[in-house]
């Protein structure tokens, strides 16, 4: 299906639905003779399946992955890998009282808009489901850019109006938030369930870092570093907004403010986010995306039919009453994913 592929020189492609037989990705451009298993993939999928904690859908999915092609006595061969995960926890039949309704903040009125045909089991294609083939994706690109140097870690900085006051990178995945301020999290949570409790749901704020990049990768003028991060984070479906370093802070600073000076020492400050004229400056990269309120909530709300007679609904089913604790593997991931693509563009103009 058009939209489905990302990349030009490391490309991935996904494929299946959120309740169908399976879901999964074609990985193409794959560096040949790179020591990979599953199990440093299936690292990567454990921390997106859902089921994980008090904070996340009830639905479950083990997400263990086959892959079967691309690989030969434990390393890759250069040619396109194929990952797939068979859906396990499917319960389509949750969502006939939905069919000919559209839920509020979904895609159901937009995608029978596009294609003249939907499928309602859980959004289809539309699903968060599909993001577990840009993880599998993403763990691949990862495993290339480690033997670079390079890293990448996201992280909730903000969920429901309660903000991060400091920064301890150890305490991330120690938490069912994966805050990055310990203290915050434990507010962050009983936040949710209450939520969750009533049957609403709420949003918040994921931070992203990827050290060790060197100067001079981004594909000027369309193609910059920022701007396709920018794609592949809003490509994300619960992203609403993103910016880079100072952000829209900048918009009150002065340019002598804002301007990052330089030494013989490197750069002596970071408000653009690593990032100049779309091109790697070498310093850290930090970017933050919005991330919207789950749609999926089982409160009251008004909607048409398709035959647009007015209506109430309630979406009956397992849904995260906050997105932000699972979407920060694909966050990664797809950081992962536009990194890779551009040092191969770069390594192809220097060939």
């Amino acid at each position: 299906m058009a939209g489905s592929t990302y990349g030009e020189s490391f490309k991935i492609t996904t494929f299946g639905e959120s309740h169908g037989e399976a879901v999964g990705v074609i990985v193409d451009g794959v560096t040949p003779g790179v020591e990979l298993d599953e199990r440093y993939i299936q690292t990567q999928m454990d921390r997106r399946k859902p089921g994980q904690s008090s904070v996340t859908s009830p639905r479950k999915e083990y997400d263990v992955i086959s892959i079967l092609s691309g690989m030969f006595e434990g390393k890759t061969t250069g040619t396109p890998l194929f990952i797939m995960l068979h859906n396990k926890d499917m319960r389509p039949d949750a969502y006939s009282d939905i069919q000919y309704s559209f839920r509020p903040g979904h895609a159901d009125y937009t995608y029978l808009q596009k294609y003249g045909i939907r499928d309602h089991r859980g959004s289809g294609r539309a699903s968060g489901r599909e993001t577990a083939g840009r993880v599998a994706g993403g763990a691949v690109a990862r495993k290339l850019l480690e033997n670079k140097g390079i890293s990448v870690v996201a992280y909730t900085k903000e969920i429901g109006g309660i903000k991060c006051k400091t920064f301890v990178e150890d305490a991330i995945e120690q938490n069912a938030v994966r805050a990055c301020d310990p203290e915050a999290a434990v507010r962050m949570i009983e936040k949710i369930e209450n939520l969750a409790a009533v049957g609403d749901s709420c949003g918040g704020i994921v931070e992203c870092r990827i050290r060790g990049v060197l100067p001079g990768i981004g594909e000027p003028v369309f193609d910059k570093l920022d701007a396709e991060l920018a794609k592949a984070m809003l490509s994300i479906g619960a992203v609403k907004g993103i910016e880079f370093g100072a952000g829209f802070a900048a918009a009150e600073m002065l340019g002598s403010e804002h301007n990052d000076e330089m030494s013989p020492d490197g750069f002596l400050t970071n408000h653009a986010g690593g990032i100049i004229g779309g091109i790697s400056t070498g310093e850290e990269i930090v970017f933050r995306i919005a991330v919207k309120p789950t749609s999926s909530i089982s409160l009251p709300q008004h909607t048409i039919d398709i035959h647009g007679q007015e209506k109430m609904i309630e979406t009956i089913g397992r849904h995260d009453p906050c997105i932000c604790p699972r979407i920060i593997p694909v966050v990664e991931a797809m950081a992962c994913i536009v990194v890779e693509d551009l040092i191969k563009r770069q390594a192809a103009m220097h060939a």
